[in-house]
């Protein structure tokens, strides 16, 4: 078994609600709430959730693009929650994101050439001309070609774009690829050609992928490992198979109920989850899930259940796992 490459244990970022004219910190958003997961080399973790659930935030949270509000953050040995801005910056060569929109994410006025030397000219990596053969080497990778390295990102596709992102998060040759929702702004025909890049990049590269989405399709496709968030918190985490195949938590059940499935004669029961998404400002005490259960008991209300490893593998936040069995 591959070691453990990122280790995430009890991770919170909580964002202040200031009010009034005085700014008085009077709450907090809880975008991040008590999270653990690993990660070991060259497997990917999928990371799943309705819009707001906070997926983003964690990858952020983990480059310290944003800074946690407690909890560790241990990447390859390293604890990166008490390293020095210099020092987050230098292990940023081994830790590449790539992100939700490929034009916002490149400067329009730079060229694709200047973009994707960048990180090579921060981190003080080879000379000019070994800098402009790396580009092209990582053009070609990526499926674009040498000509394309003195265009701007006003000039490529969308799908054109995100392979530029990916080449840029290459450039370094990183050990981990954080992707946040990479392909939901693409074609479905794109969104194919980028994953199936990404597949075969991870396969000779060796990389570690942690990718984030709400499409459940695209992570079953791409996932080794697959961790569904509600409201901060990570309610299941399994391998991709078992979770596709028996989901446990309820919420799980009811995302997974709603895939699509390209078969007409195929007829599966839609699980409805009735009344509102909790504001991550005020969440419901115990468990944050129990205000739209449909198999809610006493204690979801007011006791948080544990995360438990209720199968080989497969762990669940669920006070139905959390009863002793009788």
């Amino acid at each position: 078994m591959s070691k453990v490459l990122l280790e995430v244990a009890n991770l919170k970022k909580y964002f202040p609600i200031h009010t009034g004219v005085l700014s008085v910190n009077k709450s907090y958003v809880k975008a991040v709430d008590d999270l653990s997961f690993k990660v070991r080399e060259g497997e990917t973790l999928g990371i799943v959730g309705e819009s707001g659930c906070g997926k983003s935030t964690t990858g952020r949270t983990i480059m310290r693009l944003i800074e946690p509000t407690e909890g560790s953050i241990k990447f390859d040995g390293i604890e990166l929650s008490t390293l020095s801005k210099k020092e987050m910056r230098n292990t940023r060569r081994d830790i590449q994101m790539v992100f939700q929109d490929p034009y916002a994410s490149l400067n329009p006025r730079h060229s694709v050439e200047k973009i994707l030397e960048e990180p090579l000219i921060v981190h003080g990596i080879g000379s000019s001309v070994e800098r402009k053969r790396k580009v092209h080497e990582l053009l070609e990778i990526v499926g674009l070609s040498v000509h394309h390295a003195k265009r701007y990102p006003h000039q490529f596709s969308g799908g054109q774009r995100q392979r530029v992102g990916i080449a840029r998060a290459l450039m370094t040759n990183p050990k981990l690829i954080i992707a946040d929702e990479p392909v939901s702004a693409l074609d479905v025909s794109i969104q194919s050609q980028v994953l199936n890049l990404m597949q075969k990049l991870q396969e000779d590269l060796r990389l570690t992928y942690i990718f984030i989405s709400h499409d459940l399709g695209v992570v079953r496709h791409i996932s080794d490992k697959v961790g569904v968030m509600y409201l901060g918190r990570m309610v299941e985490l399994a391998d991709s198979e078992s979770l596709y195949r028996e989901p446990l938590h309820p919420y799980t059940q009811a995302l997974l109920s709603a895939v699509p499935i390209p078969d007409p004669e195929f007829n599966r029961e839609q699980i409805l989850l009735k009344g509102d998404i909790p504001s991550p400002s005020n969440p419901p005490t115990g468990c944050s899930f129990h205000s739209r259960c449909p198999y809610v008991m006493d204690k979801c209300k007011i006791e948080i259940p544990k995360f438990v490893e209720v199968q080989s593998g497969h762990s669940v936040a669920c006070h139905l796992y959390n009863e002793p069995q009788q």
